[in-house]
């Protein structure tokens, strides 16, 4: 009987896998892997015989911790070659924080950004239609998102349309954007009239709040795509209520890895993109259908990532797999069940509604509710949350006129203490 760990991809990827043998596919990207960068042999050397799954999983789990102490320079054997394509533009660099809040240095070759993105694209039949034809696309994200292209100054219009794309933002921190600069943006998105709109779930929520305030439609919109941070319900349905005619899509990844996941939002059906990524699945706290995710990255020839520990944490379903959200975002009752984003989100009343939310752990029992939104939430609101966090948790509400981002720009729906 095989020993081999499971995999989150689509059973064909990996169906050439013999007894104890690596899948052809899997052991061929591995071998890829340890050709373009020193860095595993020096982790874990690899012998030439055809591989086993007992040496896979010998083969240590990277981690970005890992990868901020060693540097990025140690996934190179001569890191001059590096520096002279970023001068000559065969390679780009980007900085991510992440929720970690630890800077690390992402080197990616020229054109990876958009190749992986588009192998996304054609993964998801809302999406497939756009990988290959020029369309409309309007950006609205945190300046230091996934490609350099982002821009880092105040550019003028024109500067800031690429192939199609218009990057809105300038600046960090949607919630203290000025009136002014929500003209701007709101102005920008009627003019381009996308097809697509894709950004950060609080960023598109606050768009949501700028057009209908403004009294604008935009219907050339046929697409939303949620991605660089987790979405919730609240942030879904102001966005569908602004831009009617669109369907949504989420689309998980991180700036080191590319592309991992796609889905329609709030289906339960995400999938891995076979094309981009191979995705472990590691068993979690013993929870039925719950795994850590571990990454190895396809055809990726600066920085690849081998059974790179993301820390997100995954649900299976009967119809894909559902996002939970990173582990520190996530929150255990005193009998270890645990409570997600999901759970939050369903537990709101639905006469409530909000432009964003994060609920904020404060002690062992007591929360707190901050939450934007045009009117004050019904008092069933702390009473529901509190049911669902369970034991002898209290809530209390608290409308606020902005929710700050982390140090790392990122926002948080759940915030445990830390343990």
């Amino acid at each position: 009987m095989s020993s081999a760990p499971t995999f989150a991809n689509h059973p064909a990827v990996l169906e050439s896998a013999l007894g104890e043998r690596l899948p052809a596919a899997l052991e061929s990207e591995i071998r890829k892997i340890y050709g373009r960068s020193p860095l595993y042999t020096q982790r874990f050397p690899l012998h030439s015989e055809p591989l086993q799954w007992s040496c896979y999983r010998e083969i240590p789990a990277l981690s970005k911790k890992e990868i901020v102490e060693r540097g990025h320079q140690a996934f190179f054997g001569d890191y001059a070659v590096i520096e002279r394509g970023l001068v000559d533009r065969k390679f780009e660099y980007e900085s991510t924080g992440g929720t970690t809040q630890s800077p690390m240095t992402v080197i990616m070759e020229d054109g990876w950004w958009n190749a992986q993105t588009a192998r996304a694209y054609r993964a998801h039949p809302l999406l497939a239609s756009y990988a290959d034809r020029p369309y409309r696309k309007c950006v609205l994200a945190p300046v230091g998102c996934s490609s350099n292209i982002c821009p880092y100054e105040d550019q003028p219009f024109p500067h800031r349309y690429f192939d199609g794309t218009v990057y809105l933002n300038l600046t960090s921190d949607p919630f203290v954007f000025p009136e002014s600069e929500w003209d701007r943006i709101v102005t920008e998105v009627q003019a381009v009239q996308p097809e697509v709109i894709e950004g950060e779930p609080v960023y598109l929520s606050l768009l949501a709040r700028a057009v209908k305030k403004r009294g604008v439609t935009v219907p050339s919109v046929k697409v939303v795509i949620l991605t660089y941070g987790k979405a919730s319900l609240q942030h879904s349905r102001r966005i569908a209520e602004v831009f009617p005619g669109s369907s949504q899509v989420d689309l998980y990844g991180s700036t080191e890895a590319g592309y991992i996941f796609i889905g329609t939002a709030f289906k339960d059906d995400s999938r891995v993109i076979d094309d981009n990524v191979f995705v472990e699945l590691a068993p979690y706290r013993d929870l039925p259908e719950v795994f850590q995710i571990f990454v190895t990255t396809r055809d990726r020839e600066a920085m690849p990532l081998l059974r790179y520990h993301t820390g997100d944490i995954v649900r299976r379903t009967p119809t894909g797999y559902r996002l939970l959200g990173r582990e520190g975002g996530l929150y255990f009752r005193p009998d270890g069940t645990l409570v997600s984003p999901s759970e939050i989100d369903a537990a709101l009343p639905a006469d409530f509604a909000c432009w964003h939310y994060s609920l904020v752990q404060t002690t062992d029992n007591r929360w707190d509710f901050h939450y934007v939104a045009d009117e004050i939430a019904p008092k069933s609101v702390e009473s529901a949350l509190a049911a669902v966090l369970g034991a002898d948790a209290r809530v209390v509400a608290f409308r606020k006129r902005l929710i700050a981002p982390a140090a790392s720009g990122k926002f948080s729906l759940l915030k445990p203490l830390a343990k």
